[in-house]
C-alpha cells in the first residue's frame, strides 16, 4: 500500500516550511488541506505559499476555484483521494499539508453518512440566529456535544446549526458520527505535527499578523471589496478577512483590528489544537525557534520508511 505523508496542526507552527522541505528532498508533490487557499485573490490573509516556493514543488489546491464558489469537505475529500493517487502512479511522493481539520479527515478517513438536511429544523435554528443570537445555539451545543464544540468558534453559526441539526434529526451526537467514518482510504497515512509550547506559538501568530499587514492585508481586502466580492462570502468568513472588512466599515480603528485579529487567530489556532490532539495518530515533533527543518524533514522521512 503507498504512504502518505500529512503535515498538520494549527496556523502559524511551520507546517508548510516542513511539508516544502520533505517534498524538495523526495522531488514529492503537495496537496494543500486548507479550506481557504483554494480560492484565487485569497493570498495574504491565507498565507499561501510564495510563487518562489510553489516553484521547488508542485502544489495542488491552490487558486483553483473562485471566492463565491461553494465547496465542501466532502468534495475535497474525494478530489484530493484522486489527486494522491494520481501522484502515487507517477511513482512520486503526496505530502498532505493543511490545518483545515475536516479537509484533513476527508482524506484521511472519508466522511460519515450522516442524515441529510431537515427543512423544518433548519428554518426553526435559523430564526432562533436570529432572535437571540450565535450564542445560545453555541450554548445549546455545548450541552448535547461538548467534544464537538470545542473545535468550532462561537462566532460561527452555520457549522454549529448543522452539528444540532445532526443531533435534533438523529439524536445522536455529530462527534459519535465522525468516530464511525466510513470509506477506507487506499493508502497508508502517517501524519506528523509540530508541538510548539503555548506562548512561543503565540509569539509565532502575533508576528506572522505583522507580516502580513506590511504585505498589504488591507489593500488586498480593499480590493475585494472594491471588486465586488462581499464579506458575508462563505471563502472571507475567517479570520484576518472579517476584522479587515470591520475595519474598512469604520467599526472599529486600525489598532483595534489588528489587535482583534491577533486574538481571533490565537483563538482559531487553540481550536485546531484540540481538533488534532484528539487523533492518537499523529505523532508530535517537539519544536522550537532553534530547530532546523531541513534537520526535521531528514527525520520526518527516515522514520515514515520504517512505519
Amino acid at each position: 500500500m503507498k504512504k502518505l505523508l500529512a503535515v498538520v496542526g494549527p496556523t502559524g507552527s511551520g507546517k508548510s516550511d516542513l511539508a516544502l522541505a520533505i517534498a524538495e528532498r523526495l522531488q514529492g508533490e503537495i496537496v494543500s488541506a486548507d479550506s481557504r487557499q483554494v480560492f484565487r485573490f485569497l493570498d495574504i490573509g491565507t498565507s499561501k505559499p510564495s510563487p518562489e516556493d510553489r516553484k521547488k514543488a508542485p502544489h495542488h489546491f491552490i487558486d483553483f476555484l473562485e471566492p463565491e464558489e461553494e465547496y465542501s469537505a466532502g468534495a475535497f475529500g474525494h478530489d484530493a483521494r484522486a489527486k494522491i493517487i494520481e501522484i502515487a502512479q507517477k511513482e512520486k511522493q503526496a505530502i498532505l499539508v493543511g490545518g483545515s481539520g475536516l479537509y484533513v479527515r476527508a482524506v484521511v478517513d472519508g466522511l460519515f453518512n450522516g442524515p441529510g438536511r431537515d427543512p423544518e429544523l433548519r428554518a426553526e435554528m435559523e430564526a432562533r440566529l436570529q432572535n437571540v443570537g450565535a450564542r445560545s445555539l453555541f450554548d445549546a451545543l455545548q450541552k448535547v456535544d461538548p467534544e464537538i464544540a470545542a473545535t468550532m468558534d462561537p462566532g460561527k453559526p452555520r457549522r454549529i446549526i448543522r452539528a444540532l441539526e445532526v443531533y435534533y434529526s438523529t439524536g445522536k451526537p455529530l462527534s459519535e458520527f465522525h468516530k464511525e467514518q466510513s470509506g477506507e482510504a487506499p493508502f497508508k497515512t502517517i501524519q506528523y505535527a509540530l508541538a510548539w509550547g503555548r506562548s512561543e506559538l503565540y509569539a509565532r501568530i502575533e508576528t506572522r499578523v505583522d507580516a502580513m499587514l506590511r504585505q498589504g492585508l488591507v489593500e488586498e481586502v480593499r480590493w475585494l471589496q472594491n471588486n465586488g466580492y462581499d464579506h458575508n462570502l462563505n471563502a472571507l468568513n475567517s479570520v484576518g478577512y472579517k476584522e479587515v472588512f470591520d475595519f474598512l466599515a469604520g467599526k472599529t480603528d486600525y489598532e483595534q483590528m489588528v489587535n482583534l485579529v491577533k486574538r481571533n487567530t490565537r483563538r482559531f489556532a487553540k481550536r485546531q489544537l484540540t481538533w488534532f490532539r484528539a487523533d492518537k495518530r499523529i505523532h508530535w515533533l517537539g519544536v522550537d525557534e532553534s530547530t532546523s527543518f531541513e534537520s526535521l524533514a531528514d527525520l520526518v522521512i527516515e522514520e515514515s520508511q520504517e512505519k
